[in-house]
């Protein structure tokens, strides 16, 4: 009778740790293995051998004007994944300011999508329903930024940063809704001072 309990509880214990190792493999499993990565102070990123880290650069548009707001000083890199780390740190440094909460040791994820498609598959691998119509999401419960390539500007994903960093900033999360509306501020500000 005693070992039959132990036999049962041991196999209840080994089925619960296979789910739960079952579902982490489903949140890492989103097609990014054979990705590229660059590492910067705030981000490691993560994106498809098929992308040109020199289209993503230009298509942040973080400007000499954009370091100087954050304090920076404009350094010449040697490649254009160097410079993709420097312009993501600045922007980072720019949400942050933005919104007057200061995060400097805080290291998340950006993961970019080769399309559409991609990440509207790795939305609903993750959430279980469809995506709708958007163009990045941030999951907080694996601390990354998950955007198009077509999408990468420094407004959207500037929108993005601000939901991490406000993950980050609160012991206690505020709603949703008032989420969306620092979010939409920092976007705001950001398209503002083009």
């Amino acid at each position: 009778m005693l070992a039959s309990r132990i036999l049962k509880t041991t196999v209840i214990g080994i089925a619960v740790v296979l789910f739960a190792l079952n579902v982490s493999f489903a949140f890492e499993d989103d097609g990014f293995g054979q990705a590229r990565k660059i590492q910067s102070s705030h981000f490691t990123v993560y994106y498809s051998p098929q992308i040109d880290a020199t289209t993503l650069a230009q298509q942040l548009n973080i400007r000499p004007a954009d370091e100087i707001l954050t304090g920076k000083t404009s350094r010449r890199t040697n490649s254009s994944s160097e410079q993709l780390a420097e312009m993501l740190d600045t922007l980072f440094m720019r949400v942050c300011d933005i919104m007057d909460m200061q995060l400097y040791s805080y290291t998340g994820n950006i993961k970019i999508c080769q399309d559409y498609n991609q990440l509207s598959q790795i939305y609903r691998n993750i959430f279980g329903h469809d995506f709708q119509h958007r163009k990045s999401f941030y999951v907080n419960e694996l601390n990354t930024v998950y955007i198009s390539a077509d999408s990468f500007q420094r407004e959207i994903l500037g929108h993005e940063i601000a939901h991490a960093i406000i993950s980050h900033y609160f012991v206690v999360l505020p709603s949703i809704k008032i989420q969306e509306v620092l979010a939409g501020y920092v976007e705001y500000q950001l398209r503002k001072s083009q």
